[in-house]
């Protein structure tokens, strides 16, 4: 996990991750590790409560550094949470790795809905292919009553991927048992994995999986074969 929001970024708190990554050789560093996972954040480098006033070139060059000088090591899969927007951290990201794809996160609302049209449209300007949307929040149920409430209304994010042609992932509730979990450092798959919360977000990525092998599929698909006869 590579997180690129460098203004807030959030993994040392989710995944309960503290100190400093070692280095290998003085310049290549370790990535920090826990859940199975291997993160490389900028909140492992500077203090919590530390404002980031970067430029756009900094911001550049960071991602650079936690993309190009971590010791990764094989992987199956490099997820790289990116800030809202459309901006250097996404152009940086396109620019220096062949991404498989992009999934787009939007809470229903119209207002949210505008920046996610932008974010699409830019991974379609610079050839990412479009891997899906989830709803965020889509909706509130009542732990006393279990009665649901669409606090922000319900479906947005469903219907703007149908009218873009583009597979829809699921819906995350707006769900206090997640938000605690989160902010205690055990993400619900890690503090309730037999949940149902925990159960949306492995069918998402599962959804997000099978899109990139489809993608995969279709690169391979177009690369011209050269036969000698």
């Amino acid at each position: 996990m590579l997180d690129a929001d460098i203004y807030g970024p959030s993994m040392p708190r989710l995944l309960n991750i503290h100190g400093r990554p070692q280095t290998v050789d003085g310049k290549v560093l370790k990535p920090m590790e826990n859940y199975g996972l291997k993160v490389m954040s900028m909140g492992f480098l500077v203090d919590e409560e530390t404002p980031m006033i970067w430029r756009g070139p900094m911001v550049m060059s960071a991602l650079t550094q936690m993309l190009r000088e971590v010791e990764w090591g094989p992987l199956d899969v490099l997820v790289v949470d990116m800030p809202p927007g459309t901006g250097d951290a996404q152009l940086t990201m396109a620019q220096q790795v062949p991404l498989a794809g992009a999934v787009i996160v939007s809470t229903p609302q119209d207002l949210a809905l505008i920046d996610a049209r932008k974010g699409l449209n830019m991974f379609k300007k610079v050839d990412v292919p479009l891997l899906g949307i989830v709803e965020n929040m889509s909706y509130f149920l009542a732990p006393d009553t279990g009665k649901r409430y669409d606090i922000f209304g319900h479906g947005g994010a469903r219907r703007e991927a149908e009218r873009l042609g583009v597979t829809f992932l699921g819906e995350v509730p707006l769900e206090m048992g997640i938000r605690e979990s989160s902010d205690a450092g055990t993400p619900v798959v890690v503090s309730k994995p037999d949940g149902a919360e925990a159960k949306i977000y492995r069918d998402i990525a599962s959804k997000v999986w099978s899109r990139v092998n489809e993608e995969r599929g279709a690169s391979e698909a177009a690369v011209p074969s050269i036969v000698f006869e």
